[in-house]
């Protein structure tokens, strides 16, 4: 006979159901309050146990496909977003930002893809100074953010892109970033091409005779 006590066995975990109206509506309801993008862990911290966050966003996304705003990805989470194909129309009565400075978006770029990296690693990439009002424009945007410290004399700041950056561009993670040309506001002046005169007027080659 053993003399191990006697062990009630675990009681087995409760089936999940599938989301509710009462799930969904709250689900809606946080993503439109949310400032950023809602994770299903997120979600699911005001969830009953027995549902699923995942099950939840998927069945909202698929409520609001084809409608005037959809929830599409952002970062690690979702958000509302206006449907694309109506975008030019409503660029007719609602304001767009104001883009950022050339600077600014050549910056964003190089944190973007280099990240994390120091102001000087900044610095020596661009070729110049990087100047504090650029640094506190991307700061105040909340689109880069400290990322801790490099281990090397001084122990510089280190900087990288943020959540926001990722919900402000359209994409789900850093992986879908555009080519960095794309990213810059303006693109390099086209060279002029070289002025061809016609051969009547060329200047005959040297030690050469004019017929």
């Amino acid at each position: 006979m053993s003399d191990d006590p006697e062990q009630t066995p675990e009681a087995a975990p409760a089936p999940m159901r599938d989301p509710d109206e009462d799930a969904l509506r709250l689900a809606e309801a946080l993503v439109f309050a949310s400032a950023e993008p809602v994770t299903a862990r997120g979600l699911a911290r005001i969830l009953p146990d027995d549902i699923d966050a995942d099950a939840v966003l998927t069945a909202l996304r698929a409520r609001y496909a084809g409608r005037g705003v959809e929830l599409v990805d952002a970062g690690n989470g979702v958000m509302f977003r206006s449907a694309v194909d109506l975008a030019p129309r409503l660029r007719k009565v609602i304001e767009t930002p104001r883009r950022l400075p050339r600077v600014a978006m050549e910056t964003l770029a190089i944190v973007a893809y280099h990240q994390p990296m120091t102001r000087p690693e900044i610095e020596h990439i661009r070729g110049t100074a990087l100047s504090q009002q650029t640094l506190d424009s991307l700061l105040e945007l909340n689109l880069i953010a400290p990322k801790g410290r490099r281990e090397s004399p001084g122990r510089p700041t280190l900087w990288g892109t943020t959540p926001e950056f990722l919900a402000h561009f359209g994409l789900k993670d850093l992986r879908e970033l555009p080519r960095r040309e794309d990213l810059l506001l303006e693109s390099a002046p086209p060279k002029a091409a070289p002025e061809v005169l016609p051969a009547d007027l060329q200047s005959p080659p040297e030690g050469g005779e004019v017929s």
